[in-house]
């Protein structure tokens, strides 16, 4: 089976596995949505922008509100939302296949953070962004391997699901309305590249590191299952 093969079947699995009732995946999808704004707003700052105020809403959209001097600079930062996400879900899978899955939970609790300090102001961002911090540190600090692992992966794999399926939804927007796919339509207003190519662009991007995040993963349980203990050897003293 080809890896881009195994690439689509594993996002479909993980969307169908991430819906089941009994998975709390509505509350952990706007990790995917604060990844991506943060993204807009270190873009913004790197370019010497001002970051006024992130927005997060239950719907799991989100908006960043900024001030670029320079106009050639909307485009690195209105492309730099779904490539961090993107990014982002590759490093997750990365950090696992290393048996990092602490540093990775460290990384989600400071950009949280660091969201909630400098740029989140509405009622909801700040409380999912509060409620999501404690609640990681807790399985951080309290909860047994098994169980923090299975949080890990959680998260992970809607991430996963949400960086693909984030850029897909554009092409369906930008085909139905072209002012109406995010990113993708100021991209457009900047570079009179049509929208739905731009989704296109987004989409891409997320299934190569989709790919890179699959064979992550794969690679590391390929390598618990076929590791077997070396037998002893002797050891010798005069």
């Amino acid at each position: 089976m080809s890896n881009w093969l195994k690439t689509i079947l594993f996002i479909i699995g993980s969307a169908l596995l991430t819906h089941m009732p009994l998975i709390p995946s509505s509350f952990f999808r706007n990790l995917d949505t604060m990844v991506h704004e943060f993204g807009h707003a270190a873009m913004t700052l790197a370019l010497s922008g001002k970051v006024m105020y992130i927005e997060l809403y239950a719907d799991h959209s989100g908006v960043t509100y900024s001030s670029i001097t320079k106009a050639w600079a909307l485009i690195p930062v209105s492309l730099a939302g779904y490539f961090t996400a993107s990014l982002f879900a590759w490093f997750l899978f990365s950090a696992y296949a290393r048996g990092k899955q602490r540093f990775g939970l460290q990384v989600m609790i400071a950009l949280a953070v660091l969201s909630l300090v400098l740029f989140v102001r509405n009622m909801f961002g700040v409380t999912w962004l509060v409620g999501f911090v404690v609640l990681t540190i807790l399985v951080l600090t309290l909860t047994p391997k098994w169980l923090r692992d299975f949080y890990y992966l959680l998260v992970a794999f809607i991430c996963l699901e949400e960086s693909v399926f984030g850029p897909f939804s554009l092409i369906v927007y930008a085909v139905q309305s072209s002012r109406r796919a995010g990113d993708a339509t100021n991209l457009a207003l900047h570079t009179g590249v049509p929208a739905v190519l731009w989704a296109l662009v987004f989409t891409l991007f997320s299934l190569w590191c989709a790919k890179g995040a699959v064979q992550a993963f794969l690679g590391r349980n390929k390598g618990v299952k076929t590791s077997s203990p070396q037998p002893a050897t002797p050891s010798y003293r005069d």
